[in-house]
């Protein structure tokens, strides 16, 4: 039986998250099955600093 897996981060952050961390052209090129474990960990811990973020901030008001 074949499962589909939801994405938890939208395909525009996704994006962005690979722009920033600097491996956007493997992505563009190769897929995200291109990517590294490692820049994906550091994707999936750099989406959690943002929402950490947004969630002290949304705390703040």
């Amino acid at each position: 039986m074949s499962r589909r897996r939801r994405s938890v981060m939208s395909e525009q952050l996704k994006y962005e998250l690979a722009k920033d961390l600097g491996f956007y052209d493997t992505v563009q090129q190769e897929g995200w099955g291109g990517i590294r474990a490692k820049d994906a960990g550091n994707m999936v811990k750099r989406a959690i600093q943002l929402a950490e973020q947004a969630a002290a901030k949304n705390n703040g008001q």
